[in-house]
Parts: C-alpha cells; sequence; structure tokens
C-alpha cells in the first residue's frame, strides 16, 4: 500500500558526562584534576534518497532516538560522540510540526535536514580548576537531546501529471505513453494510489510523469478519494488533462477545472495539455473549442489502439516548462537544512556530579533532574548562583 504520510518521534541522544578525575602517578602524589569532557549526543536527520517511492517504512516504526555520547575520562581523554541516525525518505518528502507548520522540504536526491540534534557533552573536572581552587571534585553531567514530534508528508515530484475522472483511461495512457504497469480495469477508483512513469524521447530525453488518482467534484473538500492526491499535483509542471472524447468535453473540463481553484496551490494557473481519450468510440474526431490561454494542445488519442500516443508524446517533450532554477541565495540550504524542533532554552540550572553525589547551582525541578540522570537516591546539594 501506497503510504505518503506518516508521524515519527525522533530524539537526539543525551550528551556525555564530564570526568571527575585527578592524575596519579608515581611521584606525583598531588596530580591536578585531569577529568576529561563528555562526548556530544548524536543527531536524527533525514536524507532524500531517489530511490525510495513512500514512507511505508515508517509505518512498522515511529520512534527514533540516536546514541548517547560516552563519559569523559581520566587523563584529560574526552568521550565519543554518540551515534548518528539518518532516516532515508522519499524524494519530495516535507517534515512539519505538530501545528502544520512548515520545517523542512527534501525537494531533491540528498537534500538533508537535521531535526533532533544531540545535547552537549558535560565538562569534566579539569574545566573548573582555577589558582584559588586547584582540585575541583565536581564534573557537570551532559544535556538532553533535543526531541518532537513530527510528520512527514511527501509530494511526488513529476514533469507531468495525469488528472481527470475516474475511468477516463489515465492509467491505460501512462502505459502507452511510459515504461509505468499501472492497474487498469474498466470501472472506478482501479488506480488507489499515485504512480509515476518514465517517457524516452528519440534524442534520450526522459520526462517522469505522475498517475493520480481520479478526482470526482468535491474533492477538493474531500469526496470521494479526498483532496490528498491533489497534494500530488502541486510540483508538476504541466497536466496532462484526461477527458472521455464522447463525454460532454467542455463540461468535464470544466469541473475539473473548478476543484483545481478550489484546491489553491496555484493548480488552476498550471499550464494544461488537454488529451480526449478513447477517440475510438467517435465516428467522427472529437475536438475542444475553448479558448483558454493555459491549454497548450488539444490531442485526441485511444489508449486501446494507440492511436494519438505518438503526437502526445510530442507534444509534452515540447511543451512542458522548464524547471524554475533555483535562487542563488538559498543554494547553501539546498544540501543540508538544519531543524531545530525546540527553540534553544536559557539553561535554568547548571548540575554538576561531585564525589558524594550531585550538586545544583540555581532551581531546577525534578523533571529536569530526572532527565539528567539524577536518581531518588542520589545525594543532591542546592546552591544558588
Amino acid at each position: 500500500m501506497f503510504h505518503d504520510r506518516a508521524r515519527i518521534r525522533v530524539k537526539g541522544g543525551r550528551g556525555g558526562d564530564g570526568s571527575l578525575s585527578f592524575r596519579r602517578e608515581k611521584y606525583v602524589p598531588k596530580g591536578g584534576p585531569d577529568g576529561g569532557d563528555g562526548g556530544r549526543g548524536g543527531e536524527v536527520s533525514l536524507v532524500a534518497d531517489h530511490d525510495l517511492r513512500d514512507l511505508s517504512s515508517f509505518r512498522r516504526r515511529g520512534r527514533y532516538e540516536a546514541g548517547r555520547g560516552r563519559h569523559g575520562e581520566g587523563s584529560n581523554r574526552t568521550g565519543a560522540e554518540g551515534e548518528d541516525v539518518e532516516l532515508r525518505v522519499p524524494v519530495g518528502t516535507q517534515v512539519l510540526d505538530p501545528d502544520g507548520r512548515l520545517l523542512a522540504d527534501l525537494a531533491h536526491p540528498g537534500a538533508r535536514a537535521v531535526i533532533a540534534h544531540g545535547g552537549a557533552g558535560g565538562a569534566g573536572n579539569r574545566r573548573f580548576a582555577t589558582p584559588t581552587h586547584q582540585a575541583p571534585r565536581l564534573a557537570e553531567i551532559g544535556t538532553p537531546g533535543e526531541e518532537a514530534e513530527l510528520e512527514l508528508r511527501l509530494k511526488l515530484l513529476a514533469d507531468a501529471a495525469l488528472l481527470g475522472f475516474p475511468n477516463a483511461g489515465k492509467s491505460s495512457l501512462l502505459r502507452r505513453l511510459s515504461n509505468a504497469k499501472p492497474k487498469v480495469a474498466d470501472y472506478p477508483f482501479t488506480t488507489l494510489a499515485p504512480v509515476l512513469g518514465t517517457v524516452d524521447s528519440p534524442d534520450g530525453r526522459q520526462l517522469t510523469v505522475a498517475d493520480v488518482p481520479g478526482l470526482l467534484e468535491g474533492a477538493s473538500e474531500g469526496v470521494g478519494l479526498g483532496d490528498e492526491f491533489l497534494a500530488h499535483l502541486e510540483r508538476a509542471r504541466l497536466f496532462l488533462h484526461v477527458i472521455e472524447a464522447h463525454e460532454d468535453v467542455e463540461e468535464r473540463f470544466r469541473a475539473i477545472d473548478r476543484e483545481l481553484a478550489a484546491y489553491g496551490a496555484g493548480l488552476a494557473e498550471r499550464p494544461q495539455i488537454v488529451v480526449l481519450n478513447k477517440s475510438d468510440l467517435m465516428s467522427e474526431p472529437p475536438g475542444l473549442e475553448l479558448d483558454d490561454e493555459r491549454i497548450l494542445a488539444v490531442v485526441a488519442t485511444s489508449a486501446a489502439t494507440g492511436a494519438g500516443i505518438e503526437e502526445l508524446t510530442r507534444a509534452l517533450f515540447a511543451l512542458v516548462p522548464e524547471a524554475a532554477p533555483a535562487p542563488v541565495e538559498n543554494e547553501g540550504l539546498a544540501d543540508f537544512l538544519v531543524y531545530r524542533p525546540q527553540p534553544p532554552r536559557r539553561r535554568s540550572a547548571r548540575i554538576f556530579r561531585t564525589d558524594r553525589g550531585y550538586r545544583v547551582r540555581g532551581k531546577a525541578s525534578a523533571e529536569e533532574l530526572r532527565a539528567r540522570g539524577v536518581k531518588a537516591d542520589d545525594v543532591v546539594e542546592f546552591e544558588d548562583e
């Protein structure tokens, strides 16, 4: 089953604790502090993968947590960083927060977004040595990683998209045009999920065409298979508007056009090639007398006999708009999108590990203490900032 939406919970790894250690060597009975810092916690990131087609892998598992940083050690040794978690998603995946705000858009292969940073490692006791306090018996513990609940939404990337009413013959046309093998049958809603196919031209060019499930009047309001499939039209540069040639062509065109306008997102302004399919059922060649600047061509076809397919292919390669170039100022964000699930907060308290337990400088709630690894039977000393 095709899945274009998924919810996940992600959590960055907690930072390792700083080390509480003193140099102890022969002939050095009172060596100074040599506790190393804890390692950074691992991060969770998304990477767009051209080989993936949907988000079904996230249906089986919805929670991902990066590795914790290693604790610092004596001899000024810093702990290793926690293991990162890299989640691969299809190209065209968007990341949204629980309020529906867009956080990242992985619109091309290799695009990357960090969605949960790891916590910082704690400072070892060597960091707290001063001329007046040469043997500090405290070391900072690591901070928790960022945590968030996110929604993933996939919007297909295609040069052109087939749209029209159910049973108009879109899947049959895609079979004729491309290498795709969608399910074909003589009843509505044969296509229940978007299908992608590649169309080749004699000169070696390739275009990607998407077959989207058929629309009904009221689709923009959820009628039929709903408006979720309309979202897959948003990134298509050209529409192949398929209409059965023996129907009322103008009325069918306007009915789908109303749904595009009601949905918004610029779908009603997209250029179109009107495909009058099933022309073999008519004794005279079908036509469309409609003055609309969006209609770049009208092609009569028959998916059953193959009539008009070659003409449609030529029109497709000739009329599909060139992809809009990415703005120069955004080039730095294209390959590495960074997202912080929570805005950085001012640390309300500093928590240190001592040789007797923990020392808390400032105000810290019980929940914050538990998150930092403090247990109920630990000795905790509090002091004001």
